[in-house]
């Protein structure tokens, strides 16, 4: 066995001996299923940011920057960064204040309607099972390539791998894995640009490099390629795409199941407002490392194919062999985490909002929880090795059924009150539908859509329409009334001098590091990047609006948070 593989399984080994001693821990039923409500920041940001940086990042989006659109990618990344605080504010602590077990069961009780809960139920299955084959086939493809084992024994040791700790352990064992992976890759992908920029020769050498590389035309420019051959024919197509993805998955970070299930297990509110400041900061700076890595990777061989193999290379041939298993480990860290989550949330979904279990005691909720969790497990599985892999197709696909499904009717809940529970009903069944099909259609070439009738769009405005129309026609009940009410009282215990002057700390933070990244950018990227591309207009272009806009993002999250924070949780004026 290889240095790398003995890496890789040794990771897997200490996840599956943490998750073993979690799971003992796991008492009762909301042990399993919200880490009985006392996860501390750390363990939030961990399983927040792990969640949502899974093979895609690694893998397709890294390739996605080898191929010449990593700047491109870092718009989107600017964009959907500030969902974590929108989110956290808008909707993450009032679901927390639910007591719901999953977000799926928040909808239903808010509307008192089985049905909205079954439906959002639905959408779990559908959206994370896409998305949970993804990192699986992802996490074996590292397996395969780095091993003698043929593809689907890796997929075999991949499902058996994050199966197994999350079969057993529910949640609290996910977070605390979760933030294993998370603090492990972090460190391994700052350690992999290093070893990457040395072997191009520096710095300063590489962005001179890729400013003028003629294989691929504007690889680093704010842009990225367009024309003919690229994926994008102008420039506007290219920012336009960039822009709705951003916003879209802006949406998805502040409220799909995988990211704002995190806030129920959070210990107070301020644990949540602290968790969302600190994983979009780290999502803005865990980026800026992977794509100028894997643009980067060029230099060194401009022949990788496909695309997705990128990282993979770059560990296996341009870093010490110490540092590349670290970091093959990183990868496969992300994968199982993402993995781990997915599976979990598909499992408590069926177990919860699917098959209604109240009438059983806690103790056989349980046990039925774990053995539906291991079917699905095996489910996915199967479908892992019918289809053929396509991770970056399969991540975009999945993910952003929630912007258009669950958006409207998460902002809705928590802030109209007007919204009925037949138009939460039709309203987020129309979103999704309104995704899907439009989406399959044009995946298979029945039509062909333009940039901005993106099929996150069309989902996201049918949703909010029917929900609009619907509400019209109907009438809220006492009920639901009462629930949005009790929702939007603060509980006295998060009225903490103490805990309010520790969370206030955060915004100013991000704040700080969006004025530190924009100088940075401007002194290492545009700097030199300006001086060696001639067809780079002087004075302020579009890599200086880049700049400025990144570290803006970081600011604009810093100052949302300020003031929400101080309204909610200081003192009374």
């Amino acid at each position: 066995m290889n240095p790398y593989a003995i890496g890789v399984f040794t990771s897997i080994v200490v996840y599956l001996i943490v998750g073993n001693y979690a799971g003992r821990k796991v008492k009762h039923l909301e042990d399993y299923f919200v880490a009985g409500r006392q996860a501390p920041t750390l363990f939030i940001v961990g399983t927040l940011v792990a969640s949502f940086l899974s093979t895609n990042a690694f893998l397709a989006e890294t390739g996605m920057a080898y191929a010449g659109y990593g700047i491109l990618l870092l718009i989107v990344t600017a964009l959907n960064s500030i969902g974590y605080v929108i989110g956290a504010l808008f909707f993450g602590r009032f679901l927390r204040r639910s007591r719901a077990i999953t977000v799926a069961e928040y909808f239903g009780d808010r509307f008192n309607d089985h049905r909205i809960q079954l439906v959002a139920g639905l959408t779990i299955i559908v959206g994370l099972g896409a998305y949970l084959t993804a990192v699986t086939q992802g996490a074996a493809l590292i397996l395969s390539q780095i091993t003698a084992i043929p593809y689907g024994g890796a997929l075999l040791l991949a499902w058996a791998g994050y199966t197994m700790f999350t079969f057993y352990s529910g949640s609290r064992g996910v977070i605390i894995t979760d933030t294993i992976m998370f603090l492990l890759f972090s460190v391994v992908a700052v350690v992999a640009l290093g070893f990457i920029i040395d072997a191009a020769g520096g710095w300063n050498a590489t962005i001179t490099s890729l400013a003028t590389y003629e294989p691929k035309p504007g690889i680093i420019s704010w842009h990225g390629m367009v024309g003919p051959d690229a994926n994008w024919q102008t420039v506007t197509e290219a920012l336009t795409w960039a822009l709705v993805l951003g916003i879209a998955w802006s949406v998805v970070v502040a409220v799909s199941p995988w990211q704002v299930s995190r806030y129920l297990m959070a210990r107070n509110e301020h644990t949540v407002m602290r968790s969302a400041c600190a994983s979009g900061a780290a999502i803005l700076a865990l980026y800026i490392a992977l794509m100028f890595a894997g643009a980067a990777v060029n230099l060194s061989n401009p022949n990788i194919e496909p695309n997705e193999n990128t990282m993979i290379w770059a560990a296996m041939n341009l870093m010490p062999v110490f540092a590349g298993a670290l970091f093959l480990a990183g990868i496969m860290a992300a994968a199982l985490s993402s993995a781990s989550t997915f599976l979990s949330l598909i499992g408590f979904s069926v177990s919860n909002d699917i098959v209604r279990q109240k009438t059983l005691d806690d103790q056989k909720r349980l046990r039925m929880s774990r053995y539906t969790m291991l079917v699905i497990g095996l489910v996915a599985l199967a479908v892992s090795f019918l289809m053929p892999p396509k991770i970056f197709l399969l991540t975009y696909f999945a993910g952003t059924l929630f912007a258009s499904s669950w958006g409207p009717v998460a902002f809705m809940s928590v802030w109209s009150n007007r919204i009925t529970s037949s138009a939460a009903f039709w309203g987020m069944l129309t979103g999704f539908l309104g995704n899907v099909v439009p989406k399959s259609l044009s995946l298979m070439g029945v039509i062909s859509l333009p940039v901005y009738l993106d099929p996150i769009l069309i989902g996201a405005v049918l949703s909010l329409v029917v929900i609009l129309i619907v509400s019209r026609f109907g009438q809220v009940s006492d009920g639901e009334k009462e629930f949005r009410q009790r929702m939007h009282v603060t509980p006295q215990a998060e009225i903490n001098a103490k805990e309010f002057a520790r969370t206030m700390r955060w915004p100013k933070l991000l704040f700080a590091a969006g004025i530190v990244t924009t100088i940075g950018l401007i002194i290492y990227y545009v700097g030199p990047y300006t001086a060696a591309n001639q067809s780079a207009p002087d004075g302020i272009n579009g890599e200086y609006l880049f700049a400025i806009a990144y570290g803006a993002m970081f600011m604009i999250s810093g100052t949302l948070a300020y003031f929400g924070i101080k309204k909610s949780y200081g003192p009374a004026p």
